[in-house]
C-alpha cells in the first residue's frame, strides 16, 4: 500500500548524523560523527547502587505512572541548582522535566508555531532542533553565525520575518562549531528580542562541560521579562541513555508544554528521575563534572595538536574551550563533500556540514568532529587519515 503522507513528515529528511551511524558496524572505522559523551563519563557504580536500592524500597513507585510535570524532588533540586549555580529563575518561571532536551526542543515548537511560521537559528545549528522545527510545520530562517549571530543581522532577519515565533540559540560550546557566544552579544541579542517580543530558545545541553576560559553567563540570567525558555539535559553529565532534560521557562508556556507532553510520552520515566535526584543528593556531582572537563580537556588538546601538525593550512577549524565538537571549513568556494567520501574511503567517518543547514539544499564548505568518543590511538590515526583525504580533494 503506497501511504499518503501528511506534508509536515512528507518532506523531513532522516538525521545525517543518524544515518551516518548506520554505516558505522565496520569496527575498522574510525568515527569522528558522533555525538555522544564518553561511556567513561557515566558512574556506572554510583548508579548501580543507586538503582538496587530504588528496587529493594521504591521499586512500586519507580515502576507506577507519575505526574507528567516531573518527579518532584528532582524538580526541586534542579530548580535549587539553576538559581545557587547559574543564576536564573524567577516567581514567574517553572521547571519541568522532558524526556532529553530534544523533547523540550520540540515541545516549545509544539505550543509556540502553526504551520508557516518561522524560527530564526543560527546558521548551521543542531540538526535535531531544525527536525523538530519542520516536523511541527515552521520554516527554519538561518542567520550566519561565527561566535554568534550578529546584532545587525538579528534586528534585519525580525524584520525580514514578521512571522518568526522564536529565535532558537546554543551559546555555549555550540553544535556543530564548538564556539561559545560572548556576553556582549549575549545581551545585544537578548535586548533586541524583549523589543520585538520575540521568545529566545536557550538551548545549553553543554554548558557544564567548559574547560578552558571563564564561564559565561546565560542569557537566561539576563531575562526580566519572561522571554526566554531554558533547557538542558542529564545527557552529556551522567547518562545520554536516561532520556532526562528539563525546561524553566514562565509558567504560563510550562503549562501548555506539559499538555503537550502529556499527548506524546504522558511523563518521563520516572526511575531514571529518580536516579538523577539520588545522584545529585548523596553524591558529589561538580566533583564528576570536573572529572569529565579534564578528560575532554585533554581530548580536544589531542585533536587539535593533530590537526595542527596534519591539516593542510588552508583548513580552517574552530578551538573550542569547551563541549564536544571541532568544526572545520575548506577554502572559500569548496564543498566539503569530496572531503567528506574522500575520508569514509580512509575508514573515517565526519558529519557534512550539510548536515546542520538552516537551507536544507545549501552547499557547505564545512565538516563535524567530535573528540569525545574516539580513543587517543584513533584520534591520532583518524586526523592523520582524514588530513591526507583533504589533501587529495585541495
Amino acid at each position: 500500500m503506497e501511504y499518503n503522507y501528511s506534508r509536515k513528515m512528507r518532506d523531513l529528511k532522516p538525521s545525517a548524523i543518524r544515518e551516518i551511524f548506520k554505516s558505522l558496524s565496520d569496527p575498522s572505522i574510525i568515527s569522528f560523527s558522533g555525538g555522544n559523551p564518553s561511556a567513561d563519563t557515566f558512574p556506572i557504580k554510583e548508579i548501580s547502587k543507586i538503582s538496587a536500592d530504588i528496587f529493594e524500597n521504591d521499586g512500586a513507585y519507580a515502576l507506577q505512572y507519575n505526574i507528567s510535570e516531573g518527579y518532584p524532588p528532582l524538580r526541586s533540586v534542579l530548580e535549587d541548582r539553576m538559581h545557587n549555580k547559574f543564576g536564573i529563575g524567577t516567581e514567574d518561571d517553572t521547571l519541568i522535566v522532558v524526556s532529553g532536551g530534544s523533547q523540550g526542543i520540540e515541545l516549545a515548537a509544539k505550543v509556540l508555531c502553526n504551520e508557516g511560521d518561522a524560527v530564526l537559528c543560527e546558521d548551521p545549528t543542531f540538526i535535531g532542533a531544525l527536525n523538530a522545527f519542520r516536523t511541527n510545520g515552521a520554516k527554519t530562517v538561518g542567520i550566519p553565525a561565527d561566535g554568534g549571530i550578529e546584532p545587525d543581522a538579528l534586528e534585519a532577519a525580525i524584520k525580514a520575518h514578521p512571522e518568526a515565533k522564536m529565535l532558537y540559540l546554543i551559546p555555549n560550546f555550540h553544535n556543530p562549531m564548538g564556539t561559545t557566544m560572548p556576553l556582549q552579544k549575549r545581551e545585544a541579542i537578548y535586548e533586541i528580542c524583549r523589543k520585538h517580543r520575540l521568545p529566545i530558545f536557550e538551548d545549553n545541553p553543554y554548558g557544564e562541560l567548559r574547560f578552558e576560559g571563564e564561564d559565561v553567563p546565560c542569557i537566561k540570567s539576563l531575562d526580566r521579562d519572561g522571554i526566554v525558555i531554558y533547557c538542558s539535559t542529564f545527557s552529556k553529565i551522567l547518562s545520554s541513555g536516561m532520556r532526562v532534560g528539563y525546561v524553566l521557562a514562565p509558567s504560563s508556556l510550562t503549562q501548555k508544554m506539559v499538555v503537550a507532553k502529556q499527548v506524546e510520552d504522558v511523563h518521563t520515566n520516572t526511575f531514571f528521575q529518580m536516579v538523577c535526584h539520588r545522584y545529585m543528593t548523596e553524591y558529589d556531582i561538580d566533583a564528576h563534572i570536573r572529572d569529565i572537563r579534564a578528560l575532554y580537556r585533554h581530548k580536544c588538546s589531542l585533536m587539535l595538536e593533530c590537526l595542527d601538525r596534519e591539516m593542510p593550512k588552508e583548513v580552517k577549524y574552530t578551538r573550542p574551550e569547551g563541549g564536544l565538537f571541532i568544526w572545520c571549513t575548506l577554502p572559500h568556494g569548496m564543498s566539503c563533500d569530496g572531503a567528506v567520501k574522500a575520508a569514509l574511503e580512509r575508514k573515517v567517518a565526519v558529519v557534512p556540514g550539510t548536515a546542520f543547514n538552516c537551507d536544507e539544499s545549501a552547499p557547505s564548505p564545512s565538516f563535524r568532529l567530535n573528540y569525545s568518543m574516539p580513543t587517543d590511538e584513533q584520534i591520532v590515526r583518524g586526523v592523520s587519515a582524514l588530513a591526507d583525504a583533504v589533501r587529495s580533494v585541495l
